[in-house]
């Protein structure tokens, strides 16, 4: 094993981290021309994007086109923006068009990730529509002769408050109009005006998904188009030998078989011919697959502390007073093993060469940065390619759908002028996708003789949390690495703070007189991770809520009155005393166990977090029931208090904390990936089980709406919270303390033994 490598950055490497992991608006840093005038910063993503019509279209027909850069996940961000944009302009929602995510028509927005639409996107649309708006007030008002304060709008219509003539936006408007720079100096509407904001509107994205309609990707369907599959061993750094082309070709519907290095892929007429080929390629192929995989199970945590790091010290907060005040000591350590996106639809493509120009559609959460990499790994000028987003069937963080988007391309360059959909199966995405790095926490804290923590330390061991394209220095495209002509990926990468990668909620908000975050980033990874949902986030809160139950009951104070002593953030302490009101939070200075019946034990717990200690504020309370002859923890019921700033979409906002509950307690309960030294042995849903649908819990959420607050991110904030609930639930309901991720009945039994 390596040892640790103390690594201290240089201020050009640490601002290339930060240009690479700031991505979520690429092109906000950009480079800038040294003769280039300094220009005054815009709102949100205006400030990248900063030409009114690149974000509006307002047509003589009486309908409005809207442009954002971020893209529908599920979590009904286009619902939301198109509220927001109806508001400020005065328009029906029924008048607007969204085009979301398009590289020849939209602005370039980075990726649609870390909770940033509605405050990045959305922030940018306010604006940008209130200053439209402003521009066809003052148009009306000349051609009416009246001061603009005179006039009123309802949806486009412009009247006079004195009656008489009239006028529209669509007569008043004109291409000219728009075309130019924003200001940023008309300010959106007071929250007094709103209309459509804060009230929840019917999704956009929804009709499709539950009438049969063309929802997905997956669905998509083009004019002689061919079905394509890719073929890959068990083995991440395997090297192709052989394999029999021949007999391939020759199979029923097979229209193109492509080997390039040690990439394969083959292409048919029909879906199940596709299928029957790649078997056939996969059965004849024969690889080299060496055995260097990492330990699995507990022997990964102790492989992982040994392995070459760059050494962050994320925060020293030194008090020699009051860590002289210190009584008595605790430490724990936390793991949480590789993790899968695991989406319900495998990722999938399409796309279709014409002449040298590429066009692809596919579920990428960055269009234009995979359109940077594609245009590297495919040796084309970035102007001739087109990546269009069409949603995907569970996508969120780094699944496959940028490497199904390279695929499908290699394929298609095969088929000049031929549409080809290639379709990943189950087996790929769990071999193949970027999964959630395995993470160690070790924290170690000190309480005063008043019970108050006056002393703390988190260290943590991670691999990376970011390698989605498009950094500087590689190609992130699993295609690109195994051509005959390969390309290198990028060297691993942490996101700084305040947003943080695997330090991400690290740094505690709550306020202690002495602490120190250490974050150890693992620079050579044996398995490919990325970003899986909320990054660092839900380990680290696991960790952090866990260990502040810990010292609560090493205070004799109750668990939330010990989390309240030690917040100055009063929102932070509204949402926590809000979710005790609703659960009946009963004081439980001590840890309790009560037997509902035999062999079942029942608790409860809190968990808490501010997400990125920058979004929304969300507090937890689970009931959890422990069966102690099967091993099997059931989350029954779950309570949350939201506090997301200005509030949207109500909906909206709480279909994605009623999502996150749920995704944190599969996560929690149910899900690891399992590997020997050669092979990933997760391959099906057999091997990896997630959360049923009797297992649901029953939920309540309240949210906390503050109309004179900026509206915060919302859809990674309820994970963190959720798995500190259930792990101090369990502890509250047997005694014992799991530290280790997950909570599943081999892990439980052992516990209880």
């Amino acid at each position: 094993m390596k040892a640790t490598t103390q690594l201290t950055p240089s201020r050009r490497s640490f601002l290339k981290a930060g240009t690479l992991t700031i991505a979520f608006s690429w092109s906000a840093f950009a480079p800038v021309s040294a003769q280039a005038p300094a220009m005054a910063p815009l709102p949100g993503s205006l400030n990248s994007n900063r030409m009114l019509d690149g974000w509006l279209r307002i047509h003589p027909n009486g309908t409005v086109t809207v442009f954002t850069g971020k893209v529908e996940l599920g979590q009904g961000i286009l619902t939301a923006l198109s509220q927001m944009v109806a508001d400020e302009l005065d328009v029906e929602v029924k008048r607007l068009e969204i085009i979301s995510g398009d590289t020849a028509r939209t602005p370039n927005e980075g990726y649609t990730a870390g909770s940033l639409s509605v405050q990045d996107s959305g922030t940018a649309l306010r604006y940008a529509c209130a200053e439209a708006r402003g521009l066809l007030l003052q148009a009306a008002a000349t051609k009416l002769g009246v001061p603009v304060s005179e006039l009123n709008v309802r949806d486009g219509s412009i009247s006079k408050t004195s009656g008489g003539a009239g006028a529209s936006y669509w007569e008043l408007t004109s291409e000219a109009m728009l075309r130019h720079e924003a200001t940023g100096k008309t300010a959106p509407k007071p929250s007094s005006q709103h209309r459509l904001i804060g009230q929840s509107l019917q999704r956009r994205d929804i009709p499709a998904k539950v009438t049969g309609g063309e929802a997905y990707v997956q669905d998509m369907r083009l004019p002689k188009m061919v079905y394509g599959r890719v073929v890959r061993p068990s083995s991440p750094r395997a090297r192709l030998i052989s394999v029999d082309e021949a007999v391939v070709r020759r199979m029923p519907g097979v229209v193109a078989v492509l080997r390039d290095g040690n990439f394969l892929a083959v292409a048919a007429k029909r879906e199940e011919q596709a299928i029957a080929a790649s078997r056939a390629m996969m059965a004849s192929a024969k690889w080299d697959e060496p055995a260097d995989l990492p330990p699995s199970g507990a022997a990964l945590f102790p492989y992982m502390k040994q392995q070459r790091a760059q050494v962050t010290v994320v925060s020293d907060k030194k008090d020699a007073i009051a860590a002289a005040t210190g009584v008595r000591t605790l430490e724990s350590e936390f793991t949480r093993p590789y993790a899968a996106h695991a989406p319900i639809g495998p990722s999938c493509a399409v796309a279709q060469w014409d002449a040298d120009k590429l066009r692809v559609w596919c579920h990428s959460q960055g269009v234009f940065p995979l359109r940077g990499d594609l245009a590297k790994a495919l040796r084309t000028p970035v102007d001739n390619i087109t990546v269009i987003n069409r949603e995907g069937s569970g996508c969120y963080g780094q699944t496959g759908a940028d490497d199904v988007a390279m695929d499908a391309a290699l394929l298609a360059r095969a088929l000049p002028g031929v549409p080809v959909k290639l379709q990943w199966m189950r087996e790929d995405e769990f071999g193949w996708e970027p999964l959630g790095s395995p993470m160690v926490m070790k924290l170690k804290a000190s309480l005063d003789s008043a019970g108050k923590v006056v002393d703390w330390t988190h260290e943590l061991w991670s691999y990376t949390h970011n390698s989605r394209p498009l950094d500087p220095d590689g190609v992130n495209l699993l295609a690109a690495w195994h051509l005959q002509k390969p390309l290198t990926a990028a060297p691993a990468r942490n996101i700084p703070q305040p947003s943080g990668g695997s330090d991400r909620n690290a740094l505690p908000l709550y306020v202690f007189p002495q602490q120190k975050v250490i974050n150890r980033l693992l620079l050579d990874a044996p398995i490919r991770t990325s970003a899986l949902r909320t990054l660092g986030a839900y380990p680290n809160t696991f960790a952090l809520e866990s260990f502040m139950d810990e010292l609560a009951g090493a205070a004799g104070v109750d668990k939330l009155e010990f989390r309240l002593q030690h917040l100055s953030d009063q929102r932070a302490k509204a949402v926590l005393e809000r979710v005790a009101s609703m659960a009946q939070w009963q004081s439980n200075a001590l840890p309790t166990v009560v037997k509902a019946n035999a062999g079942v034990l029942k608790g409860r717990g809190v968990g808490f977090s501010k997400y990125k200690n920058l979004a929304v504020y969300c507090a937890v309370i689970v009931d959890v029931a422990v069966d102690t002859q099967s091993g099997a923890v059931r989350v029954e019921k779950a309570w949350s208090a939201v506090d997301a700033g200005l509030v949207i979409n109500p909906d909206g906002l709480r279909n994605q904390i009623e999502g996150g509950i749920i995704q944190s307690t599969s996560w929690t309960l149910h899900e690891a990936m399992k590997n020997d030294a050669t092979y990933k042995l997760t391959r099906n849903w057999s091997d990896y089980p997630i959360l049923r649908f009797p297992e649901v819990p029953v939920l309540k959420v309240e949210l906390i709406n503050r109309p004179e607050e900026r509206s915060l991110g919302v859809g990674e904030g309820a994970q963190g919270p959720t798995v500190a609930a259930i792990a101090n639930a369990f502890a509250n309901a047997t005694g014992k303390r799991l530290r280790d991720l997950p909570f599943n009945p081999e892990r439980v039994k052992q516990a209880l033994a």
